[in-house]
């Protein structure tokens, strides 16, 4: 059996080696290092792909949440709604803006914020909510633009683990993740299910004029050179990572099909296991869940020692998220109790994430799910 690597970069490489290598050749003969061709026809790429009208490539995903709110012009105290169980970018940039970050519990079957805890957080000053559509499945999209009508909200999707996904309206309507809200970012760090081969990230918008203020902004507030009509950053994908997604970009739907093949195999395998509770799927269909992640809930208080047994066999492994956001020393705040975080509270004693990428084979997730079975149950 090949070793067992968490996410298996070199591997994915192998199969598209001649254009990458190609493609990073034609950067390296134009010159053009910064916003150049490669750049410019990713961003049209991408914007075919998803059906958006406007595409912005940026720096990384957490510039690219921030220049998303720095857009839609927020204000510091402005109250942003977001959740609870993620990874700590998604708030960090509120706080960086000083705007207010308002954190709520999840749901505990998909992860994702709670529609229901987004509702009872809104008052006067809340501007806008950020749904994270985590692991690779997309937050309840219908509730959440419920309410955002309702209130008069901005809805920012954070995509950065879902990229290829797509929603299900209740009406039958399919919409790809990132493209529902007012805006959305994203990531492309490696690991990602569409990962370039450094930092890179972009923004996703139907609206025109937003598109407009944020393309001024990822560069220094210019549209035209030393001339600065906005506030801006310096934040863009440079030619060499278009160029390594561009390569990677045709083969995403085949990409995110292994990976939900490979879940399949796992959660097959952890059938009947009255411990292990495996990812739940609410729409069926290739890109309704897109497994950045693989993660299970241990029920029997075995999760830590778990993790300690995995490694020990040669399995890499991952918790995704040991802490909740709002007992991390930076974002701890005495407006947060805690009898409104039961689940996100119990998900980081359970959740433990198994490797998922495009080349895992089937020897492996035998000898993987083999490993966790006897464990959990001895």
């Amino acid at each position: 059996m090949k070793k067992i690597q968490m996410v298996d970069l070199k591997g994915q490489y192998e199969g598209i080696k001649e254009q990458v290598n190609t493609s990073i050749s034609e950067v390296l003969d134009s010159s053009a290092f910064i916003n150049g061709p490669q750049v410019h026809a990713f961003q049209k790429e991408l914007e075919n792909y998803l059906d958006v009208k406007h595409v912005i490539p940026c720096a990384n995903g957490t510039d690219a949440l921030q220049i998303c709110m720095m857009g839609l012009g927020l204000k510091p105290g402005d109250e942003v709604i977001t959740a609870d169980f993620t990874f700590a970018a998604t708030v960090e940039v509120i706080a960086l803006l000083n705007l207010t970050p308002v954190l709520v519990d999840v749901e505990p079957d998909t992860f994702n914020i709670d529609p229901d805890a987004i509702e009872r957080a809104i008052t006067s000053k809340t501007k806008a909510i950020v749904p994270v559509h985590l692991f690779g499945q997309c937050a309840n999209m219908d509730a959440i633009m419920e309410l955002a009508k309702k209130h008069n909200l901005y809805v920012i999707e954070d995509n950065a683990q879902a990229i290829g996904a797509a929603h299900t309206f209740q009406n039958g309507k399919k919409q790809k993740a990132g493209t529902i809200g007012h805006v959305a970012s994203t990531s492309f760090f490696p690991s990602k299910n569409l990962g370039c081969y450094g930092d890179g990230g972009a923004i996703f918008t139907n609206d025109d004029d937003l598109a407009h203020t944020i393309r001024g902004m990822v560069n220094h507030g210019m549209y035209k050179r030393y001339h600065h009509d906005v506030v801006g950053v310096n934040s863009r994908l440079d030619s060499m990572q278009a160029a390594v997604l561009r390569a990677k970009l045709p083969k995403l739907d085949e990409y995110n099909k292994k990976r939900r093949e490979a879940a399949d195999k796992y959660s097959k395998a952890f059938e009947g296991q009255p411990n292990i509770v495996v990812p739940k799927i609410l729409a069926e269909g290739l890109d309704g869940h897109v497994f950045h992640q693989y993660t299970l809930r241990i029920l029997n208080e075995k999760r830590d020692s778990l993790v300690q047994h995995l490694n020990d066999n040669g399995v890499p492994c991952g918790v995704y998220y040991p802490i909740p956001l709002h007992l991390q020393k930076a974002y701890v705040d005495e407006r947060y109790n805690e009898a409104d975080f039961p689940v996100t509270n119990q998900l980081v004693k359970e959740v433990i994430s198994l490797p998922m990428h495009t080349e895992l084979d089937d020897e492996q997730i035998e000898f993987m799910t083999n490993l966790v079975i006897d464990f959990v149950n001895n």
